[in-house]
């Protein structure tokens, strides 16, 4: 049955609910509480000039604008629209009343996200740990945290969760002759650029462009080209390469010049074809510091052996879990063995416990001898496989094995939330697609998922708390509990992924 409506509504006469107030209970109102806006101010104000320059946005609106982006999982732009349009996100960026016109443009989120970067972030994210651990405790006369003390002289408790994952890039997947073709095409452009500073009325060199074009697309149309005709293709992409390289360089030997960009760009240029006639003539597919992608080149491709995708392109990260809170201990560009992180994962624990943890739940690649004596020393129980033969089953053992089967069932399980983190990171808020496109920004964009994923988990634990503080609630409440903000240096951090213009001075 249908009913037909006769009078519908007016936008005049729309109303607002509550009053034309905001929900105190709406999640976006909470979580504008659980986030120390006066501690970021001070982390923020400290990266800008007091007194040039034209003023910037405040750490609620920088800030502020991110969370959203990857709890929502929007582009630059959408954030934008959606904060204009919502009054809730409004008020969490810090507006003190509904604005129908945009807070920013979208291109300021880049900006942003150069702001805060990623030992930032890290920081950051402890901040808010720690007011969580407050808000906890002042609610309840016995915390549950008690336990968690951090006491020295206590025993090791805990579970101590580890994992490394790759955070995808936004590339094309890379191939031989595609980055060939893409190479040269830029050196045309950079050629013409160089021609057009030219006075002369010479002759402009000769690259043979539409015959290169036309070779590469000979192949690339192909379906399954053959070994053999990719391999042809190939030379003859180097052989054009190398001509453009020629004439770019008698320009600038005859005094011609190439802006800042540009001239990085030739760099890099050199480099691929260095490469890629070095894999040409050893026949081989593989070269150190292997470059895949034009638009970000300190990307590296990184094997992984999963049923999706064998290699992956983009960063590799190393990543402990303890209690539903995960944490990057390593960010790197290129490709490293994750089990050389366990020792530095256990330290950074007992760091901010004050006790190493009862047992660490890692798959497989992380039962390296080394690391097995290391856990063992510290009286940490590892979860893997134990080394050697198993023994025999008899009467007398039967118990004790069976014991010991469940335990390595129940390991098994316990390491399965770091497992349903990545799958969060990748399949809800991105983190199987970084659209960055700087290293410095990647990471940033990297680690706010990881705290967004964290906010999650931080709302579920003290939801209650907030809805009864959210009108009580004064940062003076934590005036007697403020710490200050520790650099990122001596936290034991690490960013091993470096600009791609520092490996190539070292190469």
């Amino acid at each position: 049955m249908y009913k037909r409506r006769d009078d519908h509504p007016v936008f005049e006469n729309f109303l607002l609910p509550f009053d034309g107030k905001l929900d105190p209970g709406n999640r976006w109102v909470r979580l504008s509480k659980l986030i120390p806006w006066d501690m970021l101010e001070e982390l923020y104000g400290s990266k800008l000039s007091d007194g040039m320059g034209r003023p910037g946005k405040n750490v609620r609106v920088a800030f502020g604008a991110q969370i959203i982006k990857h709890k929502l999982n929007l582009s630059d732009e959408e954030v934008v629209e959606q904060i204009r349009e919502n009054p809730y996100l409004q008020y969490f960026i810090g507006l003190e009343e509904f604005r129908s016109e945009a807070p920013f443009d979208a291109s300021l989120m880049t900006t942003f996200r150069k702001r805060f970067k990623l030992e930032d972030v890290f920081d950051i994210n402890d901040l808010i740990e720690e007011r969580v651990r407050m808000l906890v405790d002042d609610e309840s006369s016995e915390s549950s945290r008690d336990d968690d003390s951090g006491d020295d002289d206590r025993g090791n408790a805990g579970k101590l969760i580890i994992d490394a994952t790759v955070a995808p890039a936004d590339v094309k997947y890379p191939t031989d002759l595609s980055l060939l073709n893409d190479a040269r095409e830029d050196a045309e452009r950079l050629l013409d650029v160089l021609w057009e500073q030219s006075s002369s009325k010479e002759r402009k060199p000769r690259t043979y462009r539409r015959k290169a074009r036309q070779s590469y697309l000979a192949v690339s149309k192909k379906r399954r080209p053959k070994t053999k005709t990719i391999r042809n293709a190939i030379k003859k992409q180097l052989g054009f390469l190398k001509r453009d390289l020629s004439h770019i360089d008698n320009l600038l030997a005859d005094g011609y010049v190439l802006n800042a960009g540009d001239a990085e760009r030739l760099e890099i240029l050199r480099v691929v074809h260095r490469q890629q006639r070095e894999m040409h003539e050893t026949r081989t597919h593989s070269v150190k510091d292997r470059i895949v992608s034009f638009s970000q080149p300190w990307i590296r491709p990184i094997v992984r052996g999963k049923a999706s995708a064998d290699v992956e392109f983009g960063s590799k990260l190393s990543v402990s879990l303890v209690d539903g809170i995960v944490r990057i201990d390593r960010l790197s560009w290129d490709a490293y063995n994750e089990s050389e992180d366990l020792a530095f994962q256990v330290e950074e624990y007992k760091r901010r416990n004050g006790f190493y943890p009862a047992s660490v739940h890692a798959d497989g690649i992380y039962g390296t001898r080394a690391n097995r004596a290391y856990l063992k020393s510290r009286g940490i129980r590892f979860s893997g496989k134990p080394l050697g033969r198993p023994p025999k089953e008899t009467e007398d053992n039967k118990t004790a094995l069976k014991e010991k089967r469940e335990r390595a069932r129940q390991d098994e399980l316990d390491r399965i939330p770091i497992e349903g983190k990545f799958g969060q990171g990748k399949r809800k808020y991105g983190l199987d697609l970084i659209m960055a496109k700087l290293p410095e920004t990647s990471a940033t964009w990297i680690a706010m998922i990881m705290l967004v994923m964290n906010l999650e988990k931080w709302m579920v634990e003290v939801g209650d708390v907030l809805r009864r503080l959210f009108l009580s609630f004064s940062p003076s409440i934590y005036a007697s509990k403020r710490f200050p903000i520790v650099a990122s240096e001596s936290r034991g951090r690490t960013l091993t992924g470096v600009l791609f213009g520092e490996r190539l001075k070292a190469a």
